[in-house]
């Protein structure tokens, strides 16, 4: 009776080395390939804003239809850090002989995406610093596995995320 019990368990763990490990390093392997398409992707969105100037919706649409090309879902968050020159006004907060301290200010994705249309960009001024980032929003089929196998759970966590960030070169029209 011990040796069919023996035999049971040595044929379920062998089962789980032969299937269950193998498709979790494929499935890591899947996310770790979207991570580099993503974080590609968004390097060159984040390049293509500096050197234009402007944030444009034919842009902004190809690259996240890059990224869901993943077959992901994704969460991007647009932060432009605008330059405010103000080289005439004297600041508090500096001694009294300095004036001309630069100032910034953020504009975020709601407001810049409500701005812009196939007829309207979104002109940044050279200096401005643009940051973008993105998320994943669903579940990775690795990070299912993982839930399933270490009894790791948590809400709110992302497998997959870019961020890039550059200053614009040129002003935008």
């Amino acid at each position: 009776m011990s040796d069919t019990l023996i035999t049971i368990i040595a044929i379920f763990l062998a089962a789980m080395l032969m299937f269950i490990v193998p498709l979790m390093s494929v499935t890591e392997r899947n996310d770790d390939i979207a991570q580099s398409v993503v974080q590609t992707a968004t390097s060159e969105f984040v390049d293509t804003i500096s050197t234009s100037g402007a944030i444009k919706l034919s842009d902004y649409d190809a690259y996240v239809q890059k990224i869901n090309a993943t077959g992901n879902t994704f969460d991007v968050e647009i932060e432009v850090q605008h330059l405010d020159e103000n080289p005439g006004k004297k600041s508090v907060l500096t001694a009294g002989d300095l004036i001309g301290e630069n100032q910034r200010y953020s504009t975020f994705t709601s407001e810049i995406l409500g701005k812009i249309s196939e007829k309207q960009n979104y002109p940044l001024k050279k200096g401005d610093n643009v940051i973008i980032t993105a998320k994943n929003t669903n579940k990775t089929i690795a990070q299912s596995l993982r839930s399933f196998i270490y009894k790791v759970t948590g809400q709110g966590t992302y497998q997959i995320a870019a961020s890039s960030s550059s200053m614009v070169v040129n002003a935008g029209k």
